[in-house]
This record gives C-alpha cells, sequence and structure tokens, in this order.
C-alpha cells in the first residue's frame, strides 16, 4: 500500500515537472482552426493573421478550415468530437458561447461542459447605421422618431436571435421605444437595405458595414461603446448622441477547444495568441475595420462568457426571443 502510493506520488511529480517541457513542445505536428465563418470574412481574416504569427512560432502549419452554415453548429460538433490534444481549435464568438444557449431550449453541445477556453482574439463594438440621406441628426433623434410612432420604425437585422436583434431589444428597454424587426439571410442585405432606404437602420460594424460606408451610401450616427474609436474619431457614442448612457453592443470573438485538453498546451496557446496579437502590424490591421485585439487569460475567457450568458438571459426573456 505504501510502496504504490510512494509510486504514485513519484509518477505525479514527474508529469507536473515534465508538463512544461511538453507545453514547449507543442506543436509537434500541424494545428487545426476550425472556423462557422466563411473565407473572407472578418473572423476568418483575423484568425489568417493571427495563424501567419502563430506559424512563425511554432514552426508548424495552422490550417484554417472554414465551416460554415448551421448557426455554427457543424463547426461546433466537428470541434468537439476531436481529441482533447490541442491540435484541433473552435473559433466562435459571444453569439455561439453566451447567446444561443439563451435562445434556444435545446442544443445539440454545451459549450461550458463540451470546450475549454483557450483565448480570446478581437473584439468589436457596433456602429447605429442609417442612410447617408437620413433626416436624423443624432440617435436621440432616431429614438424620438421611434416612440412618437411606435412599432412602425423598421430596424434591419441578419436574423432573429443575433446581436443585432438583441441589441436593438437592449435599446428599447432602455428607451422605451418600440420598433420593427426586419430580418435578412445575409449579413450584406442588411446594409444595402439600410442604404435604399428599405429599413431605417442597422447595427453594423466597419467590417460589416463598412463597404457601403466607404461608398457614401450609409453613415455611422453614433458607436454603441464606452468611448469612440480612434479610428472614427468623429462619430459621438450613443450616449453622446442623445441615446441611454454607457449603452453598449458588441461582441467578441475567441478560441475554445475540446474539453480536456490539457492545461499547459491551453496556456502555451493563450501565450503564443496573446504575443501574436501585440505585434504592431497585426494591430494597425484590425483597427482598420474596428478590431480591438483582446488578449486575457483563460479563466477571464471564462468570466466573460458567463458575464455575457447572465445578460443575454435577460435581455432574451424580457423581449421574448425564441428560435425553438
Amino acid at each position: 500500500m505504501k510502496a504504490g502510493f510512494i509510486a504514485s506520488f513519484a509518477l505525479a511529480a514527474v508529469t507536473t515537472l515534465a508538463a512544461p517541457a511538453w507545453a514547449q513542445s507543442f506543436p509537434a505536428k500541424p494545428v487545426r482552426a476550425v472556423l462557422p465563418y466563411s473565407a473572407g470574412s472578418g473572423p476568418d481574416t483575423v484568425m489568417r493573421l493571427v495563424g501567419e504569427k502563430l506559424m512563425r512560432s511554432w514552426g508548424q502549419q495552422l490550417v484554417v478550415e472554414n465551416r460554415p452554415g448551421g448557426n455554427g453548429w457543424l463547426a461546433i460538433d466537428a470541434v468537439k468530437r476531436s481529441p482533447a490534444d490541442g491540435y484541433t481549435l473552435l473559433q466562435v464568438d459571444d453569439t455561439h458561447m453566451a447567446l444561443q444557449p439563451q435562445i434556444y431550449s435545446k442544443l445539440p453541445h454545451d459549450m461550458t461542459k463540451d470546450f475549454e477556453p483557450v483565448a480570446p482574439l478581437y473584439r468589436t463594438y457596433f456602429f447605429v447605421v442609417v442612410p447617408v440621406n437620413s433626416e436624423w441628426k443624432t440617435v436621440g433623434d432616431l429614438i424620438a422618431a421611434a416612440k412618437a410612432k411606435p412599432g412602425t420604425l423598421s430596424y434591419g437585422t441578419w436574423g432573429i436571435g443575433s446581436v443585432g436583434h438583441v441589441g436593438t431589444a437592449m435599446l428599447e428597454a432602455a428607451t422605451g421605444a418600440q420598433m420593427s424587426h426586419v430580418p435578412f439571410k445575409e449579413v450584406t442585405q442588411v446594409y444595402s437595405a439600410v442604404a435604399n432606404g428599405d429599413v431605417a437602420w442597422a447595427f453594423g460594424t466597419p467590417a460589416t458595414a463598412g463597404p457601403m460606408y466607404r461608398a457614401k451610401k450609409v453613415k455611422f450616427l453614433a458607436l454603441a461603446a464606452p468611448k469612440r474609436l480612434a479610428e472614427y474619431a468623429d462619430v459621438p457614442t450613443v450616449g453622446e448622441a442623445g441615446g441611454p448612457a454607457d449603452f453598449e453592443v458588441k461582441t467578441w470573438v475567441g478560441l475554445l477547444a475540446p474539453r480536456g485538453t490539457p492545461r499547459p498546451i491551453i496556456e502555451r496557446i493563450n501565450a503564443d495568441v496573446a504575443k501574436a496579437l501585440a505585434e504592431p502590424d497585426v494591430r494597425e490591421r484590425l483597427a482598420v475595420v474596428g478590431f480591438e485585439p483582446y488578449a486575457t487569460a483563460p479563466e477571464e475567457v471564462a468570466n466573460a462568457i458567463a458575464a455575457g450568458s447572465r445578460k443575454y438571459a435577460g435581455v432574451v426573456k424580457r423581449a421574448k426571443i425564441s428560435l425553438d
């Protein structure tokens, strides 16, 4: 009994001592990042940009595998069924991690039980997007118009239960306004509809609404963030523009791994991603599309998911949003 205990203790000690070396030897083969986004999308572009830095650091390929469709579940399921060895990662946003569990009573996965938080990549705040010739000068004007004719002012989103939909529900709750939701199948359709006047406004980012913004077909009325973005310094925050103070609509994107992935490997990936995000050229390219590099420890990623879940749960319940 005593001998067995000593042997077990010795094995545990050797394993603990070997863990840092094990992490340092990772990766010994190509790493795969599975995305529920199409090639050329914002998250895909960032993953490939950070992936270039990781490949230089690791001396191994990082293969980006796009699996769009099915609410992201195709990509999520593929990683869920992969070995928990650090060689398969999942890139998702907080819609998948925190919002979907609130709007579906049943999901084919559990984001907190089936996956380990690894590293965040970036976060982005949303602008209030209106036609370039809009009569509204401020968000206060938009809210006043919505309250004057409850339920008639239309806004576009990329689907029921999307960040755009939930963000507007938050705005309605904060102001007492009532607006009409018009969901579209594709994100690009939303801003074409805004530009054409088919809907009055929408939430959007420089990555999604940027093409219409640069073509001068839409304008950014305000930013739903705690402070202005340096690259769009002339656009006030919602609070500065007559809307509710400290009003935020944002999303963030990060990496997860299958549950059971060794902690030393998670910490190694987290540290290497943080180094990549700190490089000036990466920060510059992200800033152009309004993305803010977001680096923190795996534990803080878990806390962010939990906080988002609590926030969305209240909004979804209040607005009665469901996709069941």
